[in-house]
């Protein structure tokens, strides 16, 4: 295995190498970054020019200019020692790196493992479902947002998404109309995702279109949108669905036990809801993580007491639920902060640019409040276009795998259809789409030089672009090794990953 991964970061070092000769040159070659000053009719433009050259060493050959660009970042190998040059504004490019990688990072993440998560449920699920309407709709989305060029998704989202609905926050009063709509539209999907013959269908359509109308009723009756909550009635009752339906998935519904104790630990939940809020109000970052954590460590011992026949089932249940519960928790503490900040950005909350409000103040709730707030349209939109490529990748694995013949031996064992799934199919499904997340990760940060622009967020992508703009070649390439060196990384972490989830592949020193 030494000698594999050795073998694998010699290879791709030597592609890093040739990929940032090629792109040095191509930006040394862009334009002249002294055309500023030659059209200037400053009386000390040929200071500047001068200056400048020094700077950016132009009276070398760009071949050697890169060479001299990497002596210092092969030193990023010794710590303290990293120099990848400065910007034009006479910045450290690792100091402009520390402030913007954490920004497109933050960005990055949250839409990537909302699209791995919600992009393989929904493959799975139309892999089950071959040849639905639920199956066809899912595609034709698919196929749809795959198509849709980032830039313009965003442009969509701020439009919608952002400055549509903050003049709907101006008076939330939600016309007939649209409940009527709103309800059809839900008592369709869900008719879809339920499926079952043509009584069942229209049971559901209709249960599924009352509640969603009669919901969106109620919020728009009562001012939710501008005062909204939870509560611990509503708490409750969704943390009940996901007790049952977490018990049922991982466990089974034959597991009483695991189901008595995700249901323990959503008592416990709501206990502490009303025991820690005066800890909340005054909550950190710091205490949030700490208390998350022991939420994870009370419902998994939890399983641990109720045991059973099977109790790392009963412990992996109430662990998840105990999760679950908590970011439950801590959104209706949000929420209650909601009117506040809503106060001061002035009915404005979404936001279209910027990665915060400037001169806010608050405390960690309406701090994470406007962060979420700046955060939720990029995200989105990226998580948009990955989505379509996980769901049918997650689809086209899933239906190879059903047809294997262990499934078949499976279901001829008379096992349940739910460990068939899950225990079975699953896991042997993954094996694909571990290329396709290391892969994904790369692309989405080069997206996000798109979507950092459209927003306005001030990312890697500003970085790149300011780089670019100006023939500055430091930052962009200061941007490139930090997306190369994380592109290897994580594809060098998806062959490992076969090793892992498939027995048959083995790594040959």
């Amino acid at each position: 295995m030494t000698s594999y991964v050795l073998r694998r970061l010699g290879v791709s070092l030597l592609i890093l190498l040739g990929a940032s000769f090629l792109v040095y040159q191509l930006v040394a070659l862009s334009g002249d970054p002294l055309q500023e000053f030659r059209e200037s009719t400053r009386p000390n433009k040929e200071a500047l020019m001068a200056q400048r050259t020094a700077l950016l060493n132009l009276d070398v050959p760009a071949p050697v200019r890169y060479f001299l660009w990497l002596g210092g970042a092969v030193k990023c190998v010794i710590p303290g020692q990293c120099d990848l040059g400065v910007t034009l504004q006479g910045q450290p490019v690792t100091q402009a790196l520390g402030s913007a990688i954490p920004s497109t990072l933050q960005l990055v993440a949250a839409a990537t493992v909302l699209a791995i998560v919600v992009g393989i449920a929904i493959g799975i699920v139309t892999a089950l479902r071959q040849y639905s309407a639920l199956d066809y709709g899912v595609t034709f989305l698919t196929f749809l947002f795959f198509s849709l060029p980032v830039f313009w998704v965003a442009v969509l989202l701020k439009e919608f998404g952002a400055i549509r609905f903050n003049d709907f926050l101006a008076d939330p009063s939600v016309p007939i109309t649209t409940v009527v709509v709103v309800g059809l539209v839900s008592g369709v999907v869900w008719a879809l995702v339920i499926g079952g013959d043509l009584r069942r269908r229209l049971i559901t359509f209709a249960v599924a279109a009352v509640a969603a109308g009669g919901v969106l009723w109620y919020l728009g009756a009562t001012q939710w949108f501008r005062y909204p909550g939870l509560g611990p009635a509503l708490v409750a009752v969704t943390g009940v669905g996901i007790a049952i339906g977490l018990s049922a998935l991982i466990a089974g519904s034959q597991n009483r036990r695991a189901l008595y104790a995700s249901l323990v630990t959503v008592a416990l939940a709501l206990v502490a809801m009303f025991a820690l809020r005066p800890l909340l109000d005054r909550a950190t970052f710091p205490l949030i993580l700490l208390l998350g954590v022991l939420a994870v460590g009370a419902g998994v011992l939890v399983g641990y007491l109720f045991g059973g026949y099977d109790r790392r089932q009963s412990m992996r249940v109430a662990g998840l639920t105990s999760f679950l519960v908590a970011g439950l928790v801590m959104l209706d503490r949000f929420m209650i902060a909601w009117p506040s900040y809503f106060t001061q950005v002035r009915g404005r909350p979404i936001a279209t640019i910027g990665s915060e409000t400037p001169g806010l103040g608050g405390d960690f709730w309406v701090s994470g409040l406007d962060k979420y707030t700046h955060l939720v349209l990029p995200t989105l939109a990226l998580m948009l276009i990955s989505l379509a490529s996980y769901t049918r990748y997650s689809r086209a694995s899933m239906l190879e795998v059903m047809g294997q013949d262990y499934v078949r031996t499976a279901r001829a064992k008379g096992l349940p259809e739910r460990v068939v799934v899950v225990r079975h199919a699953f896991r042997n499904a993954l094996i694909p789409l571990a290329t396709i997340v290391a892969y994904d990760i790369g692309g989405l940060l080069g997206g996000a030089v798109i979507t950092e622009n459209v927003f306005s967020f001030k990312g890697m992508g500003a970085l790149f672009i300011n780089g670019l703009s100006h023939q500055d070649p430091n930052p962009v390439m200061g941007t490139f090794l930090v997306v190369g060196i994380t592109a290897v990384v994580f594809n060098l972490l998806a062959d490992l990953a076969y090793s892992a989830l498939d027995p048959r592949v083995r790594v040959k020193a």
